[in-house]
């Protein structure tokens, strides 16, 4: 015989069974009640039940015998077991409760709006959740804020709202991308334009606090046409009161913030666009702080939208750091940007080292694409160009060397020689914040006759400008390593390496360096005017320039820069890779000591 105890002070409810019926292990026996609550006693082992002591509506105490429960006979039938810690699986119509969520759901996903995709579909671009399948890996994306709709119920039906303002127009949540978890948010223009909802916003501040917290990248799809008038349920007059902007700024230098349009993105959608470390966009896209609306109420002109902001525009003037031709091209640029700042690779493919030893043509006067020369020091495949169409003197990209996440930039010979106006210096000064910002060593391809100069150059507020590449490197917390391809003349090559040579992990040439305060011709001309003034123009002036121009070339070659200690070493291009490697193991990312802003500039 085995006795029935109560395990908590409650009230009997029921009886389930009488006195007399066979009970399996697991049948429920009686029904108690505890604070508005049901609990189920169930039989410990197969059994006939006995006596009851107690009746429906009566309290019990904690220990309390409830009944007993008899052993079977020898001759009664053996009552099935249920299996242990099972549970049926009936099909959802079981249960109305999440038969109801399931059907609310339904309103969100895209097969429940079929005009509005294909009305998408129609102008070659995707939905909002189609770019978010696209961007997170498989089955990992989980949504915040689903079931949220605008607020707007004073002047539209719950029902309407349902079907016509899933998400609030904009869906948000968290996936993986390339394994690592990742805020993503997109703005739905299938949704009032995608534009900036009240309760958008409180969607957008719940994901900005997740990312900051716990140190979450974040991909914002931005399109959309700024804040929306029509939100009626909220008593507000300006709502210029709202975090959202502050709430994303904040996430600046602390995680990777990628932004990503496709089509028009105008005012409040432009603005959080523009506070991004980079901006990927379609060719077909429009950027800008006001859309035709508003510049027509501000009586600045009738405009189309295609005349706002243009992507021919925006990436030249260095608003676009990547022009893509599709919402695809976009997408993959976003993983790829994002794979820069995730852990060393452990499988990489080198490009054929021997290669490098080419990239400089030996005629020392021949321009040539220092691109070469970034493409066989990186990972095959890994190279991401940053801001193309802008600061044309200095490319910027991420990479991997050896698996390894970097930031390389390069001067340009074939702009102006490879001197670095104000657009390359604001150009390269912010890249070193973004790398500096999310730990990236830095790889330096100097091949510059120094800082451009001249009275037009001057009047671009060339000073300031190009002092920035001084300071953004003197706050460096990553390693910086450079490597002389040709040219490391004045300033200028001393703004690609830090500051200064040994400001450097390391600063090493290839054989055809050449150095000196300024650019050699320069140097000849002005040190030794008087001795070419002595002589007459001609052929005999020109000779003793070119004498004192060989003498100059000599004595800043590479190799004397070395023996005088000026520079690391001279090394075989072809070994570049094996040099920086080495660097990147032996440096070291010292911890942030303050928060490390990246100008949005």
């Amino acid at each position: 015989m085995q006795n029935i105890h109560s395990p908590l002070q409650a009230q009997l409810v029921q009886w389930l069974v009488a006195p007399g019926a066979a009970v399996a292990t697991g049948d429920v026996l009686v029904i108690l009640e505890a604070m508005k609550m049901e609990h189920e006693i169930r039989a410990s082992q197969a059994g006939r039940v006995g006596e009851l002591y107690f009746r429906a509506g009566e309290a019990v105490t904690e220990g309390d015998v409830l009944g007993v429960l008899m052993p079977l006979t020898e001759d009664a039938p053996q009552l099935q077991a249920p299996a242990a810690n099972t549970l049926a699986a009936p099909s959802s119509k079981d249960r109305a409760d999440l038969q109801k969520l399931q059907d609310r759901l339904a309103f969100t996903h895209d097969a429940a709006r079929p005009e509005a995709v294909a009305k998408r579909h129609a102008l070659g671009l995707r939905t909002a959740r189609e770019n978010i399948a696209d961007l997170c890996d498989p089955d990992s994306f989980v949504e915040y804020g689903a079931l949220a709709v605008a607020a707007q119920s004073r002047r539209r039906s719950a029902d309407d709202l349902m079907r016509n303002t899933p998400a609030d127009g904009m869906v948000t949540g968290i996936g993986c991308v390339n394994g690592q978890r990742v805020v993503v948010m997109a703005y739905d223009f299938t949704v009032l334009a995608g534009t900036q909802g009240m309760r958008n916003h409180q969607k957008t501040d719940r994901m900005l606090g997740v990312a900051l917290q716990n140190k979450l990248p974040v991909v914002l799809f931005a399109e959309g046409g700024g804040g929306r008038p029509g939100d009626v349920d909220v008593a507000i007059v300006a709502g210029l009161n709202l975090t959202t902007f502050a709430s994303f700024a904040r996430l600046n230098g602390r995680v990777p913030v990628v932004g990503v349009v496709a089509g028009r993105c105008f005012a409040g959608n432009a603005a959080l666009l523009g506070c991004c470390d980079v901006i990927i966009a379609t060719r077909d896209s429009n950027i800008g702080m006001g859309g035709p609306a508003m510049v027509e109420g501000g009586g600045l002109g009738v405009f189309k939208p295609e005349q706002i902001g243009p992507s021919g525009v925006q990436h030249g003037n260095g608003v676009i750091d990547i022009l893509v031709d599709n919402e695809a091209q976009a997408v993959a640029a976003a993983r790829h940007y994002l794979s820069c700042f995730q852990d060393a690779q452990a499988e990489w493919q080198a490009p054929p080292t021997e290669a490098l030893r080419h990239v400089v043509p030996e005629n020392r006067v021949r321009v040539y694409d220092t691109r070469t020369a970034m493409q066989g020091i990186a990972d095959v495949d890994s190279l991401l160009h940053l801001r193309t169409g802008f600061g044309l003197g200095i490319h910027t990209a991420l990479a991997r060397i050896a698996g390894r996440p970097v930031g390389l930039m390069a001067n340009n010979p074939l702009h102006l020689g490879g001197a670095i106006d104000a657009d390359a210096a604001d150009k390269a000064a912010r890249f070193m914040q973004l790398c500096n910002a999310h730990g990236l060593p830095i790889v330096s391809l100097v091949d510059t006759p120094g800082f451009m100069v001249g009275p037009d150059i001057e009047a671009q507020a060339q000073v300031r400008h190009v002092s920035r590449m001084f300071v953004a490197a003197a706050h460096l917390r990553v390693p910086l390593l450079s490597v002389v391809l040709r040219k490391g003349y004045g300033l200028g090559a001393m703004a690609m390496t830090g500051g200064g040579f040994h400001q450097t992990l390391s600063t090493v040439a290839w054989p055809t360096g050449e150095f000196g305060g300024m650019g050699l011709e320069g140097a000849v001309r002005l040190g030794y005017r008087k001795e070419l003034e002595a002589l007459p123009e001609g052929p005999e002036r020109e000779a003793l320039f070119e004498q004192l121009l060989a003498q100059q070339y000599d004595n800043g070659s590479a190799i004397n820069m070395a023996a005088t200690l000026e520079i690391d070493a001279v090394i075989d291009p072809a070994d570049t890779r094996e040099w920086l490697v080495a660097g990147l193991v032996a440096g070291r990312v010292r911890p942030a000591d303050g928060t490390l802003a990246i100008d949005t500039w």
